[in-house]
């Protein structure tokens, strides 16, 4: 049984963070606890209803491995310089590297891998501006992580493997016309209780009226 943590909508706002290091890969997650999040997330808005989200649920092992090879194929490709230098970084850094490589290291073994996709007209992504097209699918993999936090559960949402997305969608089965949106590892968590993470102050990132406009 999943232990809720008591939140208020502005914890669980600032509280759902990546968790990498702190999911716990030695404790099943009861699928129907995953689709009740799914059902929330499905109430995300998106373009026009069009409702073009798709919803990809891995628990089985081989499947989980498949796609966990892949992903850790892309990780060590675009991260190898960075691992090499760990002692130069600064502390902050350092352990965002570390806990990245860790999930890297054992992601086969994160009993369900949600990868949310897009259903297109056709296989090509749109040339130009695509704020319009991914718009109908990230607020619901948002959604979908912050259901998923106030149920006792932990994601983190990455999007490393679409690095090498062909890979991924031929071991997923995926028509062409399909196309992934992330990746998100869920698990219970080792721990119940998150901080809001380090963010810039709102000052430093606020434009009124323009970007030239006064600042706050």
């Amino acid at each position: 049984m999943s232990v809720r943590p008591d939140l208020t909508c502005d914890e669980l706002l600032t509280t759902t963070r990546a968790v990498r290091r702190g999911l716990d890969d030695t404790r099943p997650v009861d699928l129907e606890l995953v689709k009740e999040c799914l059902r929330l997330a499905l109430q995300a808005p998106n373009g026009s209803n069009g409702q073009r989200w798709r919803w990809i649920v891995l628990t089985d092992p081989d499947v989980r491995a498949g796609i966990a090879d892949v992903y850790r194929r892309a990780f060590l490709e675009r991260s190898a310089s960075l691992l090499a230098r760990l002692d130069e970084l600064d502390p902050r850094t350092r352990r965002m590297a570390i806990d990245s490589r860790d999930l890297a290291e054992r992601l086969h073994r994160i009993p369900v891998l949600v990868v949310p996709c897009l259903e297109l007209a056709d296989e090509r992504l749109p040339e130009g501006n695509q704020a319009g097209l991914w718009a109908s699918l990230l607020p619901a993999t948002w959604s979908y992580a912050l259901a998923a936090r106030s149920r006792g559960l932990a994601t983190t949402w990455t999007s490393v493997h679409l690095d090498r997305e062909r890979e991924a969608a031929e071991l997923l089965g995926l028509p062409p016309n399909v196309r992934q949106g992330g990746l998100l590892p869920t698990a219970h968590g080792l721990k119940t209780v998150y901080r809001p993470g380090p963010r810039l102050p709102l000052e430093e990132v606020l434009h009124i009226d323009g970007w030239k406009g006064r600042r706050s």
